[in-house]
């Protein structure tokens, strides 16, 4: 997987906490199904890369910005308007 999509269960959690998405509305902006963020988040299975990257481009297009782990631990915040 590329590394620069890469997000935990956690990071998407977080980020739809932050944007106010259910997971309804993030399954529909990212086009996968709603089963497979619920699966994802409670850590039942791993998506496929091509799944993440979609779930990734979604939250960040609703104003969420992912943070690296660069030894601190991966993070979500919002992007300054």
């Amino acid at each position: 997987m590329d590394m620069k999509n890469a997000i935990t269960a956690a990071q998407c959690r977080a980020a739809r906490a932050m944007v106010e998405w259910s997971r309804k509305e993030l399954a529909r902006a990212a086009r996968v199904a709603e089963r497979t963020i619920i699966d994802f988040e409670r850590g039942a299975r791993q998506p496929i890369p091509a799944t993440i990257a979609a779930l990734h481009a979604a939250l960040e297009t609703a104003g969420v910005e992912f943070i690296a782990e660069n030894g601190g631990g991966p993070g979500v915040r919002l992007r300054k308007a």
